[in-house]
């Protein structure tokens, strides 16, 4: 198990409290234990913003509990269920050092034989007295359209999970698909954050037609009409989501990015969807002579720490988020729109970025930095995003 020093250097280079952090360790070491679980491991498909954020790409929303489908074949109830789970914790336990023994866990079945929820307590690095608790839910009265997929489980932690870090999921195509029905059914304002934040991370193969269709199938067998443009708006109750967005999302991201930017940006969302429009192909930002690639990797990577004089990922969130950063440097502060992150080739990482008040292109050493904050002031893109390390966010 990760010290306390381990925890607390997250929540500083994070901006979360430590109690978010420690539960997004916990629930990679459990993906870990299901995935790596010769019953479990097949036959339940992750879904939902956990997914999202754990296995597909970096949401900076720190999701706080497991849903799965439950596939042809697979155990969903309790009795059936209780000794597998139990022999999971413990290999966690043997793994990872994590403790679930100050409260056994609860499984809970539906009459219908269809839905179980559960709760599994821990005791993390944090060293609380009282236990937390992780929701698993359960469901096996989901279509799944298309094939799942194994994907590796993103943990920003020393302890690295072991091999093979993997767990079974739904593409994310379906995942794209399940956001926006859900969005359509209930309007919650995760929801919204989450198809916003799909929309721009969209993958370079990310087919609109596919996620169309997928959304079809996965209503018609709900019996339900697919979500449009005109129903989210009137469905998604806007009182509603301004009452509940800072309730429902402020604990779970390092700073609140204000409704109305996310809100305005559905019609675009539909509009590609119903390939009325293209995503346009924003230009990169112009290459210093010694400068190499965008700091980035073939992978996903997720919220990690940096080691700089300042909280790097507090940009990574805002430019991901297309919100601002009011940047201390040589002693003045300026406020940005950040948008890449570089190498120069003998080793300094430079953030490049866009003056607010004067539109002009800059660019900061990372070594020289003196501050930085990420502001609720949006901005809209007018280059490539590639400050995460999956190019365009």
């Amino acid at each position: 198990m990760i010290s306390r020093f381990d925890l607390d250097e997250r929540v500083r280079e994070w901006s979360l409290r430590d109690d978010i952090v420690e539960k997004d360790y916990v629930l990679g070491w459990l993906l870990w234990g299901i995935g790596a679980d010769d019953t479990l491991g097949t036959k339940w498909a992750f879904k939902g913003g956990t997914c999202l954020k754990k296995c597909h790409i970096e949401t900076y929303r720190f999701s706080e509990d497991l849903d799965f489908t439950v596939l042809p074949g697979g155990l969903i109830e309790p009795a059936e269920l209780a000794p597998i789970l139990r022999a999971v914790l413990e290999r966690v336990t043997e793994a990872s050092g994590l403790d679930f023994r100050g409260r056994d866990f609860l499984l809970k079945g539906h009459d219908s034989g269809l839905y179980t929820e559960g709760r599994v307590y821990y005791q993390g690095p944090r060293g609380a007295t009282k236990v937390a608790s992780v929701k698993v839910d359960l469901s096996a009265s989901e279509k799944v359209v298309r094939p799942t997929v194994q994907r590796r489980i993103h943990h920003s932690y020393p302890d690295a999970l072991p091999e093979p870090a993997t767990v079974c999921c739904y593409c994310f195509e379906e995942v794209f698909a399940e956001k926006i029905r859900a969005m359509g059914e209930r309007g919650r304002p995760r929801d919204l954050y989450d198809i916003i934040n799909l929309f721009r991370h969209l993958e370079p193969n990310a087919h609109a037609a596919i996620i169309r269709t997928v959304l079809a199938e996965k209503c018609q067998a709900k019996g339900i009409p697919v979500p449009t443009l005109d129903s989210v708006r009137t469905e998604a109750n806007r009182e509603a989501l301004e009452s509940e967005w800072s309730n429902m999302l402020a604990h779970q991201l390092p700073v609140l990015p204000p409704l109305e930017a996310f809100w305005n940006e559905i019609g675009d969302l539909f509009a590609w969807l119903e390939t009325v429009i293209k995503v346009p192909a924003l230009p990169q930002m112009r290459f210093a002579s010694d400068e190499e690639a965008p700091v980035r990797s073939g992978a996903a990577v997720p919220m990690q720490v940096w080691h700089a004089p300042v909280p790097l990922e507090t940009i990574r969130f805002a430019a991901a988020n297309h919100l601002c950063v009011k940047l201390g440097y040589e002693g003045a502060q300026r406020i940005i729109e950040p948008y890449s992150l570089r190498r120069t080739r003998d080793g300094h990482l430079v953030l490049h970025a866009v003056r607010v008040d004067n539109r002009e292109h800059r660019a900061y050493r990372v070594d020289q930095i003196q501050s930085v904050e990420a502001t609720r002031q949006p901005f809209k893109p007018v280059y490539q995003v590639k400050i995460s390390s999956v190019g365009p966010i």
